[in-house]
Order: structure tokens, then C-alpha cells, then sequence
């Protein structure tokens, strides 16, 4: 049995292909027909250029470098959530020491 490698594709060519998405020139399935990308590929790589246009595709647009980036977000998202969590515990406490 033989197995298929994974095709990979450039930061451009995903570029390129998310934008003729996004702007109505062909549907996700047609463009899936074309070099025989999946349409899930096309929608993940679509809504990732919508959401980051020059960040989408970091590098040479390989998964491993899109994994740190979205690693890095995650991190200032959890620290801005921790920020928040003292704000709301301090104004809590705050407002328990004014009935008192």
C-alpha cells in the first residue's frame, strides 16, 4: 500500500487562493477542483486571510510556524483574561467592603 505524501503549498499560492475566495470569483468547490485542495482547506485558509490579511500564513506559510503564531495569540489572550479575572475579584472585594 502506498501513501499519499501531503501536498504543501506556498504562502503565496494560499494567498492567492483565499483572495479569489473572498472575493466571489469562484466558490471554495470550485477552487477545490482545480489543484485538488480540499474545500476544507480552502475555508480554513479563506477565513485565516479574512481574519489576519499580511499575518495570515506567517513565513513560508508552513503549518509549524502558523502553530506558534497562533500559540503566541493564545498566550496574550489567556494573560489579558488573567487581567481581567484580578479586575473583577479587586472590584468584588471592593464593593464587599462598601456594605460592610
Amino acid at each position: 500500500m502506498m501513501t499519499q505524501r501531503r501536498k504543501r503549498y506556498d504562502r503565496q499560492f494560499k494567498i492567492a487562493a483565499a483572495q479569489v475566495v473572498l472575493s466571489g470569483d469562484m466558490t471554495v468547490r470550485e477552487l477545490s477542483e482545480e489543484p485538488q485542495i480540499k474545500d476544507s482547506t480552502s475555508r480554513r485558509w479563506a477565513r485565516e486571510y479574512e481574519a489576519m490579511r499580511d499575518g495570515a500564513f506567517p513565513g513560508n506559510g508552513s503549518p509549524k510556524i502558523n502553530k506558534d503564531h497562533e500559540t503566541v495569540k493564545l498566550r496574550k489572550k489567556v494573560e489579558e483574561l488573567e487581567r481581567e479575572n484580578e479586575l473583577l475579584k479587586n472590584f468584588r472585594a471592593f464593593l464587599s467592603q462598601d456594605r460592610a
